[in-house]
């Protein structure tokens, strides 16, 4: 583009951010990349919070407020009818319906979206190393990058989510449904949403990921994103381990 077209304006914008980056020497050309980029994309911006990281936080709390209502529902209803069984001398439905779940099978499911947060941080810990790929054998875990562990992370979730399914037909099948009783509804409530969760987490790996193939160069930005996702994934787990605890263990 000629320099005259710079000066009145008339030219593109981000060829004149471009050139100022240039200018104040800002500006560097990774390996692969076609254009020069900000060495902030690179490296951040430092001593500055990332918006996007406060934000999903932010976010984070709010959904940690929706499932705090669904576990004081389940309380709730738990203790009142508990309390309504025992004073008629009948049997609980915690202690008839409960009995219906197949403790073993989601103590396996639970483990699997455990372990799945180890794997999520090693993928956070290649991101903040810039190593998008692994560098040797895939054998060799101690070489893998970011889309190895995250695509190993997003199986382990994929596990659990057909876990769930499996667990829900098995509870189908003993005529157990979110409409049979107040057991039911609460029970496929809280592990219902719960499992929209997991699946909308399983898309954000997806996105992470396809964004890595389709980018040339490894931005401070997308490094950002692979730990917000990883903020999501840590937050799933944990309130999983909470109604794990609550609905399969103390019932």
């Amino acid at each position: 583009m000629p320099w005259g077209d710079l000066c009145t304006g008339s030219g593109n914008n981000d060829l004149v951010a471009m050139h100022t980056h240039a200018v104040s020497g800002s500006m560097t050309m990774p390996e692969g990349s076609l254009h020069p980029i900000p060495q902030s994309r690179l490296r951040g911006r430092e001593n500055r919070p990332e918006p996007v990281a406060v934000g999903t936080i932010i976010w984070l709390a709010s959904e940690l407020m929706f499932f705090a209502a669904l576990f004081a529902a389940y309380f709730t209803i738990r203790n009142v009818t508990n309390t309504q069984a025992a004073v008629t001398g009948t049997e609980s439905l915690w202690q008839s319906q409960g009995d219906l779940i197949n403790i073993p099978f989601a103590i396996f499911n639970t483990s699997v979206l455990v372990a799945s947060s180890f794997t999520c941080q090693m993928g956070v810990f290649a991101a903040e190393r810039a190593q998008v790929s692994r560098t040797g054998s895939l054998f060799n875990p101690r070489r893998w990058g970011l889309r190895e562990w995250y695509t190993l992370t997003f199986l382990m979730g994929a596990f659990f989510i057909g876990g769930q399914a499996y667990e829900y037909a098995a509870l189908f099948h003993e005529n157990l449904t979110i409409s049979s009783n107040v057991f039911g509804s609460v029970f496929f409530l809280a592990t219902g949403f719960h499992g929209l969760h997991v699946t909308g987490g399983l898309f954000a790996f997806l996105l992470l990921m396809g964004r890595t193939f389709l980018a040339r160069t490894f931005t401070h930005e997308q490094a950002v994103s692979a730990v917000v996702v990883s903020y999501y994934w840590h937050f799933v787990d944990v309130v999983w381990i909470a109604l794990f605890g609550v609905i399969y263990i103390l019932r």
